[in-house]
């Protein structure tokens, strides 16, 4: 665990358990809902609400890492993603159930921010690069293979089966114990600030999830949104220093790459949700889907590699640059495949994407760390993967709220918009920031 390499193949590890809580259980909501006597849509809460607690804690777990340093939290975080993931699994009724996956959703949002935080604070150059390469590639590798994996469990012992896999994140709390730093700056938390980030980033996250979530959603989110986003501002403008410090929201350089890179996973999220939808019109069993899949969980493996030669020789901007046309291909090869009825294609696509993620994941985190003092990483990395994850939900909403309007390729097609967006952002923005260190204390 004192390598770079055993401790991001851990962190990574870990981050696509937290990913397969969402791709492993979408093939076990019919048998769940019949289960629990609930509806299909009412089933599909169980992904939105572990998708709403999973961004919603992703700022606060960067800032009290910051504060308290990154040990605590993320081991916290760690095993109440594996208690929600077990007591879901066991859970009698679909409330239970509801409270297990917000608790498993809320404990998964410490990984992703603090995998590339402890990565990020502990080493450096090409290192850094290989390591968090490394993050992304088992991530996107266990991404996807959630459909297969939970498919195959499914048929083995039913929906139960399929949700309880992060449970074995429990196994890494020892040895991320020892290697992660436990220092922080001491600061007092701004309790009021993080309650105002939680409220408009629920508001947003729900908003965006409306069109498959249904208009009580959309109107939750709204109002949350509406009331939330003007405290917030107002917040930082009178507390600068606060939970959301104000030299990290007017960061250009976390804005734009955060925003160009959360492209890619809502491309990626919305193939991981399109095409077992395509493949479930033409009769396939979700296992059948999910070995269509397993062709790029073998990108996902290899995508380290040509993840750390690119950060070398292109740095960060021009890697997520290039990460984001990719996603345009694989967006319309997947509608090309979708219209054609040709499962080779979607195979492709879901490849090319999960190329991008391996990409511009890393290329994000390694952007913004750049970019931002030691002492401010937390939270920057944690607004970073706030928009990041926001961009996952936003894929996954439009596929599902849009595929029985203008059918999956259509989806797929207005989707392209949002990697031109990212790379447009890219390409018309000022140069990169690269923060001066820390003071040193006299």
């Amino acid at each position: 665990m004192r390598s770079p390499g055993r401790s991001a193949a851990l962190l990574g590890l870990l981050f696509g358990l937290a990913g397969m809580s969402t791709s492993a259980v979408t093939v076990a909501l019919p048998e769940l809902a019949a289960e629990l006597h609930v509806s299909h849509a009412t089933a599909a809460w169980m992904v939105s609400g572990y998708t709403v607690a999973l961004a919603v804690g992703t700022p606060a777990y960067g800032r009290i890492a910051d504060m308290v340093g990154i040990r605590l939290p993320l081991v916290l975080g760690i095993g109440a993603m594996s208690l929600g993931a077990l007591v879901s699994a066991l859970a009698p009724s679909f409330t239970v159930l509801m409270i297990a996956r917000l608790v498993q959703g809320a404990g998964a949002a410490a990984i992703p921010v603090l995998a590339t935080a402890l990565i990020t604070a502990r080493w450096s150059g090409e290192q850094r690069g290989a390591a968090l390469g490394r993050i992304a590639g088992v991530a996107a590798t266990l991404g996807s293979l959630g459909p297969l994996a939970g498919g195959g469990l499914e048929a083995l012992g039913g929906w139960r089966w399929s949700v309880v896999l992060p449970v074995l994140g429990a196994l890494a709390i020892v040895p991320l114990w020892r290697v992660s730093p436990a220092e922080g700056t001491g600061e007092r938390i701004d309790g009021i600030g993080a309650v105002l980030v939680a409220v408009a980033a629920s508001g947003l996250v729900l908003l965006l999830q409306s069109p498959s979530a249904g208009v009580v959603a959309g109107t939750v989110g709204a109002v949350l949104l509406v009331v939330g986003a003007p405290l917030l501002a107002l917040r930082v403008r009178v507390r600068p220093h606060g939970f959301l410090p104000r030299e990290i929201v007017t960061n250009t350089t976390v804005l734009r790459s955060a925003f160009a890179a959360g492209a890619i996973p809502a491309s990626w999220f919305a193939l991981l949700l399109g095409v077992p939808l395509t493949a479930a019109s033409w009769g396939w069993t979700p296992f059948a889907t999910g070995v269509l899949l397993v062709p790029s969980a073998v990108v996902g493996f290899v995508s380290p590699r040509i993840a750390r030669t690119l950060l070398a020789r292109l740095g960060p901007r021009r890697s997520i640059a290039l990460a984001c046309p990719t996603a345009v291909v694989a967006l319309l090869v997947a509608a090309t495949g979708a219209w054609l009825q040709a499962p080779v294609l979607l195979a492709l696509a879901v490849m090319l994407v999960s190329g991008a993620f391996g990409v511009g994941q890393p290329a994000m985190i390694s952007s913004v760390g750049t970019a931002v003092r030691d002492s401010q990483r937390g939270v920057a990395l944690g607004i970073a993967t706030l928009v990041f994850l926001t961009g996952a939900s936003v894929g996954a909403a439009l596929v599902g709220g849009l595929a029985e309007v203008i059918g999956v390729a259509g989806a797929f097609c207005l989707l392209v918009v949002l990697p031109l967006a990212g790379l447009t952002t890219l390409l018309l923005g000022g140069p990169d920031r690269v923060a001066a260190a820390d003071p040193v204390p006299a």
